[in-house]
């Protein structure tokens, strides 16, 4: 059980580290994105091959997931956009946000009634995101971005409840990362004349951290998490990764000294931010541990 509870925050913090990478990335949004896909597909490829893995799936699935897929893969676009524009901690703040926009997106996917309680919690970490808006106005096209990365990054897990009734968690991983690579690739040139970029090819430092991006933020983090998930419950894997945002932030304190340019509204709104998320945590928790 420890080993598990081990593996899994190394997979949260893992998953902080994406931030932190995008920032060193020289590469635009888009391109890095997409390297970083054509880095990870092939690489999960060759471990199911590797394992043996029965990988069939229904050709409606297929197609469903390889649409799921895209929609990640832009999300991931926003994501690194929005640390472009503004920084990692705006970003991942905006992040939060994704807690907000499931509250509305899910009760209208899965048709069952609106979790209140789910909605001013959302609504909290707005109220947290608009405060360090109107403080930090230089910030402004980062966090819309950001808002747009939260708002896609909410649909996707929304939309994959359904695919993971008929299909395991490694296939669906699978083949989204696959259909995200299939739709960037063929979005990629509209991309580029919407927004030219500098070099085309990764620099020397640049394949290095898309390395990292691909094989240790993303095969290796999942990996992890699928071994700690046969320990401990999905419930508890899903709590820890709320840390995501907290590590990167504080990964990003550590090696940008990103604090040095944050004003005391910022510190407000992410108290605003993480509040919720504990109140969220707490809630679920208490949830969670009722009998029956």
């Amino acid at each position: 059980m420890k080993k598990a509870f081990i593996q899994l925050h190394i997979a949260v913090l893992l998953a902080g580290l994406t931030g932190i990478l995008g920032k060193l990335i020289s590469l635009n949004e888009g391109l890095l994105v997409w390297y970083r896909l054509l880095l990870t597909a092939p690489s999960l490829w060759l471990l199911v091959l590797l394992r043996g893995q029965d990988i069939r799936i229904a050709r409606r699935d297929l197609w469903r997931i390889f649409g799921i897929g895209g929609i990640a893969a832009l999300h991931w676009v926003a994501f690194y956009g929005s640390i472009k524009y503004s920084n990692v901690s705006v970003s991942l703040l905006c992040f939060s946000a994704i807690g907000f926009f499931t509250a509305i997106i899910e009760p209208l996917v899965m048709r069952h009634k609106m979790d209140i309680v789910e909605l001013l919690l959302g609504l909290m970490v707005i109220g947290g995101i608009c405060l360090i808006f109107q403080v930090n106005p230089h910030f402004k096209t980062g966090i819309v971005i950001g808002l747009v990365s939260a708002l896609l990054g909410s649909l996707f897990p929304v939309l994959n409840k359904r695919i993971l009734r008929r299909v395991s968690s490694e296939n669906v991983t699978l083949y989204e990362l696959s259909g995200g690579l299939l739709v960037l690739t063929l979005l990629m040139p509209i991309y580029l004349w919407l927004f030219p970029a500098p070099s085309l090819l990764p620099s020397l430092s640049d394949w290095g951290w898309l390395l990292i991006l691909s094989w240790a933020c993303t095969v290796l983090a999942f990996n992890l998490s699928m071994s700690a998930l046969q320990k401990i419950s999905a419930f508890t894997v899903n709590l820890s990764y709320n840390l995501e945002p907290v590590y990167g932030i504080l990964l990003a304190f550590l090696l940008f000294r990103e604090d040095k340019y944050l004003n005391g509204g910022f510190y407000i709104g992410f108290f605003l931010i993480l509040l919720s998320i504990v109140l969220q945590t707490l809630r679920l928790w208490r949830k969670h541990s009722k009998p029956g």
